[in-house]
């Protein structure tokens, strides 16, 4: 203890009569004077340590589980996935449903946008003219264009002076569903011209002519004009689900049949492909039994540290906030929307609570879910507002909001504060114990100089005693 450290240096500065240590003293009596306070205050500052590093690890725990399921909902494995046999005609995805079933798919044609060219230039520096280009969109079949009066026209004002480089840039400036770029090809530099796919965004150009400028009248383009301006036509992507002729104006289609997103990508006519759904439910078992493992090693953390008689957190209203939360874990309602005979909690999939708050594994209950419905579970396994994920996710920002005093994050800011504060007083303790010091020390120094004079007289005293009485013998 400092105390009887303090008084032990007190002892040894006075000494066996052979002299006091009047500095040494006055540290000394300064040290005892302030040893009870300053213990309190150590003991009081490691108590709050370990309670921040205690709230911290809690804290910390529940959002990385809570990332964690993110991460692994989000590998996909733990719902319904489509796959596709010909992984070269499309590829699949999963679509705001759980898809089921298998269906046959035959691609004659992947959607396209127009692609145009302009007469060879000299370089993109050369000049064009000056006047107004204006793109009309529709549809172009062999000579003849249709207007698509539902696609406003664009009209470009080109400047005096300006480049095939300016067009090009005024062109995507427009933002007008066309791109633009200089190409140089083997007989010079060209405007190349690209539109959205669909037969519908096909496009053709018109000019209009400043006069004493002309030049622009190069750049327009309509099916009739001769040459083989017209690089690429746009069109639609045909194809057959399950004998069903079918046409779309991109290559992507979501949710074209419950769960099932396409990205066509090639084509396969006469040889259709198959496209099934995965049976997720021995990836959901292994995900239940590792969730239940993770969670009562939180609970552990949790009883440790929140042990009535050794706990740092025995009385902490965030740690009691966090074993709320988790008692109520596998009983809550995570899909609200689930009808009659749809798994609606964690239990259902098997997440059970012990009397002791801890967790296990129902196997037997995941299992009658996934039989009774394998869709249902699925649909617990998004990154959405509901589910499995949404719910730990929710759990670990209302345990550790920051606006809230009761959960951890406020636990550990109110401890940080009374630290911050136990710190001010240790250092104001610390200024007062130094001032003592400096008062003894100065007093102690004016009492050592009288008892040195008083010391010099007597010694001076002796000395005559001595002489006289060795002049007598």
């Amino acid at each position: 203890m400092t105390t009887t450290s303090a008084t032990s240096q007190i002892v040894s500065a006075l000494g066996g009569g052979s002299g006091i240590d009047m500095a040494g003293l006055a540290k000394s009596l300064a040290d005892a004077q302030f040893a009870g306070r300053i213990d309190r205050l150590t003991a009081q500052s490691d108590t709050l340590d370990r309670q921040i590093s205690a709230a911290s690890t809690l804290k910390s725990q529940i959002l990385q589980l809570a990332t964690s399921v993110g991460d692994r909902v989000r590998q996909g494995d733990l719902s319904t996935q489509p796959t596709i046999a010909n992984g070269a005609v499309a590829t699949v995805s999963r679509g705001v449903a759980s898809g089921k079933g298998t269906y046959s798919l035959e691609v004659t044609a992947l959607a396209k946008g127009q692609t145009l060219t302009s007469p060879a230039y000299a370089a993109s520096t050369s000049p064009v003219g000056a006047g107004t280009l204006t793109l009309k969109f529709g549809t172009v079949s062999g000579a003849s264009f249709t207007e698509d009066t539902a696609q406003a026209a664009v009209n470009l004002t080109i400047a005096s002076g300006a480049t095939l480089a300016d067009v090009a840039a005024q062109i995507n400036g427009a933002n007008a569903g066309v791109t633009a770029y200089v190409a140089n090809g083997a007989d010079g530099a060209h405007l190349m011209l690209k539109g959205k796919d669909g037969a519908a965004s096909g496009f053709i150009l018109e000019a209009t002519e400043t006069v004493g400028e002309e030049g622009l009248a190069q750049l327009a383009w309509t099916p009739a004009s001769p040459g083989t301006r017209l690089l690429s036509t746009a069109q639609n992507a045909s194809f057959k689900l399950d004998g069903l002729a079918m046409s779309t104006a991109s290559n992507t289609i979501n949710d074209i049949v419950p769960g099932l997103n396409l990205k066509l990508t090639g084509t396969n006519p006469g040889a259709p492909t198959t496209i099934g759904f995965t049976d997720p439910g021995s990836a959901v078992g292994t995900f239940m039994q590792d969730l239940t493992s993770a969670l009562n090693e939180l609970v552990a953390e949790l009883n440790k540290d929140a042990d009535p008689k050794t706990g740092d957190l025995a009385r902490d209203s965030g740690a009691r906030a966090l074993r709320t939360a988790l008692a109520r874990l596998a009983g809550s309602i995570v899909m609200p929307a689930a009808t009659a005979g749809q798994p609606a909690t964690m239990a259902d999939l098997g997440l059970a609570t012990n009397r002791d708050g801890t967790f296990r594994f129902d196997s037997a209950r995941l299992t009658a879910t996934l039989k009774a419905s394998p869709d249902g579970v699925s649909a617990m396994f998004t990154t959405g507002l509901f589910g499995v994920y949404a719910s730990l996710d929710k759990l670990g920002r209302s345990v550790t909001a920051a606006a809230n005093p009761g959960s951890l994050t406020g636990s550990i800011s109110r401890y940080t504060a009374r630290k911050t504060q136990l710190s001010e007083d240790q250092s104001k303790l610390a200024d007062k114990q130094e001032a003592l010091r400096a008062r003894l020390a100065t007093q102690f120094a004016g009492v050592d100089s009288r008892v040195g004079a008083s010391k010099s007289t007597l010694s001076f005293l002796q000395n005559q005693i001595d002489a006289w009485n060795n002049s007598k013998n």
